[in-house]
């Protein structure tokens, strides 16, 4: 009992318990025991340690993603590695995210959520929403696809990273990274060195802030609760089933995966994953998961240092499964609401958009919704459509997070034996 107790799975677990209580005591959407006005005060001072948490992993996300993806592709030592991995991994994850995107749209066309929404909700959520700001989805110019790809190279990393561009910072890593395998390893040596003293720093202020977990959860969790209650979930049930029924299909399709590809046992990988998706369902970043989850793969999984600390990272900024299912659903039930016609071209359109937006899609709370913005003024529907299921973004943010991360371990799980069984044959 007492080694249970010391288990960060289940403190987790006892704060998402407790948060959820918590808040649906105190909420006035709830017990009520807390007022409406009472409320909006108290709330930002729950969540304020859970906001400390997520801004801690943020302040060392950058380094520990450079410094990860560098001594991934160093520590073999070989360019053929890379090679291998990127050669498979690469349309690896975009297959997965064109399956996912399928799924959330099949999922909403045959559950059709929009016409469950009453017309009297739609109405009331649209007066009573703050406004959203959807100016970022706003395009400044019309680039030339040219200048898109020349985009993608960080010809200003310091602005980069500034902006928390996770894509910048992954393709910097790569660059770095094939370049110090291809020098003399001796000359190598400091720079290696100091990458991996970078990393060592970043896991130990992650460390740190990992024993901030459970009361951040606590804090997240009963702050949701307040501002959510039970009324929205009701009302949007069909949305939000739609979605997650869609979420538990892709989890089905990775176990498959693991079982087929990996050659494990789908009953003992959900048992070595089940830490980190609980963090990353209390959570809702997959940054915070990184460190978590590199450990799991090579300790629980058995998968190589160098796939792991490759792919975890790498898969955590542009390997958003969960995230685009969720976008494709939400577009299709808004056109539903809106009664805008998808054909069947615009659909494909639509899945093709969310594959490119989910790549380099920042791996931090909410933005979703950013790019959900985008996608929604391609098709007409008015982004301020989007006030009718913030509300429960956050509750689905959590779920699609979930996923997230349990692709990024599907993915090491099945790169890890494929390049064993690849180098059984070579030898």
């Amino acid at each position: 009992m007492k080694h249970l107790l010391k288990a960060l799975w289940f403190q987790v677990m006892i704060a998402m318990v407790l948060g959820l209580v918590v808040g649906l005591i105190i909420s006035p959407l709830g017990l009520g025991v807390l007022s409406e006005t009472t409320s909006e005060h108290v709330a930002p001072w729950i969540a304020l340690p859970g906001n400390l948490f997520l801004a801690m992993i943020r302040m060392v996300v950058m380094p520990l993603v450079l410094s990860s993806i560098v001594l991934g592709i160093t520590s073999s030592e070989d360019v053929a590695f890379l090679k291998k991995v990127s050669v498979r991994i690469f349309p690896y994850f975009i297959a997965t995210t064109m399956v996912a995107t399928t799924i959330g749209a099949v999922t909403a066309l045959v559950i059709q959520p929009g016409n469950y929404i009453d017309s009297a909700l739609i109405a009331d959520v649209m007066e009573n929403s703050p406004e959203v700001d959807t100016s970022v989805a706003e395009p400044t110019e019309e680039q030339h696809l040219t200048d898109r790809l020349v985009d993608l190279i960080p010809t200003n990393y310091i602005k980069s990273a500034l902006d928390q561009d996770m894509l910048a910072t992954v393709i910097l890593a790569l660059f770095i990274g094939m370049a110090m395998v291809a020098i003399a390893p001796e000359r190598m040596r400091p720079m290696l060195a100091f990458v991996g003293a970078v990393q060592d720093i970043s896991m130990k202020i992650i460390e740190w802030t990992m024993k901030l977990a459970p009361i951040a959860v606590f804090a997240l969790i009963c702050n949701i609760t307040m501002r959510v209650g039970i009324g929205a979930v009701v009302g949007m049930a069909a949305y939000m089933g739609s979605v997650v029924l869609g979420l538990f299909l892709l989890l089905l399709l990775y176990l498959l995966i693991v079982w087929g590809l990996g050659k494990m046992s789908p009953l003992e990988f959900l048992k070595n994953v089940g830490g980190v998706q609980l963090l990353a369902f209390s959570t809702s970043s997959s940054a915070a998961t990184i460190p978590l989850a590199m450990t799991t793969a090579e300790k629980q999984l058995k998968v190589d240092g160098p796939i792991a600390r490759f792919i975890i990272p790498l898969g955590a900024t542009i390997n958003m499964d969960g995230t685009a299912l969720y976008q494709v659903c939400a577009t299709v039930f808004l056109s539903q609401v809106y009664g805008v016609e998808l054909g069947g071209a615009t659909l494909l359109a639509v899945i093709i958009t969310t594959v490119g937006a989910s790549i380099g899609t920042p791996s931090t709370p909410g933005v979703g919704i950013v790019i959900l913005a985008t996608i929604l003024q391609g098709i007409g529907v008015p982004a301020s459509g989007i006030a009718l299921i913030i509300g429960v973004d956050r509750i689905l943010d959590m779920t699609r997070t979930t996923v997230n991360v349990t692709g990024d371990l599907t993915a090491s799980v099945v790169m890890n034996r494929l390049l064993k069984d690849i180098d059984k044959v070579t030898k």
